[in-house]
């Protein structure tokens, strides 16, 4: 008997809805399990991933911007961080803002209670200066909570390019959202990948060691040690895409060979024909022009632009109308 959808895992709804449509799709998100953070820690260290470089050199170079823009008077703020993670490049700015004696608290935001607790640890150690109210939850959960207490300025940072997850419509909405829980003043700081040579690009999700490869090959490992399917790997090959026009990079899964594959959880085969691709993952690319357009059209105006020496990467510096 077919389990009923009370009781799957949100994996494998998730899953059992993207595998059900054509084109055929997965859901990023579920790319990080321990097995995929440590793969995506390596990503981070390619030689043709430049986005974490980039915006690094974006805070080194531009700290002091930065300050000046959030707190132009010396005033107390809160920085809060969407999707905080290991907060490596945050900690740049964390540790200017105590050399320079600015008043701040620092609330990191992530779904991984895990994550989150090592963060904290290590801020003890390297900063332990810093006053860290760490949230664990969905981000605009913890906006809500933190939009009641709302006794100070708020700086809010998104970062990495993960704004580049969203299609242009719903990353407006996502803007706009975050918008809603801040006041007139209150700044939100967002990383944008600046479109490029698309061979660049093209790089960065194909690396010469097949570091990308894995990650996304990770996906469907997680389905058959978790969800109980049979995908045979080796039958699988990762293929990214780059639509100058649109500044569209995705990610896909390919199948070599004509197959079925027994998902367990779902008690349901789903067939492959050969060469058909499983889209799992969206990352765009922006002109300036569309920044400003996602500004305006979010409720916020531009403070600046701070891009890396290479203008691979921009940090934009908005404030809530």
């Amino acid at each position: 008997m077919t389990l009923t959808k009370q009781k799957l895992s949100q994996f494998a709804i998730d899953v059992r809805d993207g595998l059900s449509h054509f084109p055929k799709s997965l859901s990023s998100k579920y790319f990080y399990d321990a097995i995929g953070d440590k793969l995506f820690q390596k990503i981070m260290d390619l030689e043709e991933y430049y986005l974490t470089r980039s915006e690094f050199e974006v805070f080194e170079t531009h700290k002091d911007k930065i300050l000046s823009l959030i707190s132009p008077n010396h005033e107390r703020f809160r920085l809060v961080e969407l999707g905080a993670g290991d907060g490596t490049k945050t900690k740049v700015l964390l540790e200017h803002f105590l050399k320079v004696h600015y008043e701040f608290t620092y609330s990191p935001i992530d779904i991984s209670g895990d994550v989150l607790h090592h963060l904290e640890i290590a801020l003890k150690e390297e900063l332990p200066k810093v006053k860290v109210e760490p949230i664990q939850g969905d981000y605009f959960k913890a906006l809500k909570e933190l939009s009641y207490v709302h006794d100070c300025k708020e700086v809010v940072l998104f970062l990495g390019s993960n704004i580049g997850n969203f299609s242009k419509e719903s990353g407006v909405g996502f803007l706009k959202h975050i918008g809603d829980y801040l006041e007139s003043g209150d700044i939100l700081l967002t990383g944008f990948d600046l479109m490029k040579d698309p061979a660049k690009i093209l790089a960065a999700y194909g690396d010469k060691e097949g570091v990308t490869r894995d990650f996304n090959l990770n996906l469907l490992r997680r389905m058959n040690e978790e969800l109980g399917a049979n995908f045979d790997l080796s039958t699988f090959q990762h293929f990214p895409t780059y639509d100058p026009i649109t500044g569209e990079t995705k990610s896909h899964l390919i199948s070599t060979v004509d197959q079925s594959v027994y998902i367990e959880e779902l008690d349901e085969t789903f067939h492959f024909n050969e060469w058909e691709a499983i889209h799992t993952e969206v990352s765009h690319k922006y002109s300036y022009k569309m920044i400003e357009e996602f500004a305006e059209a979010a409720g916020f105006k531009i403070l600046a632009h701070l891009t890396d020496s290479k203008g691979n990467f921009v940090d934009s510096v908005w404030e809530k109308v």
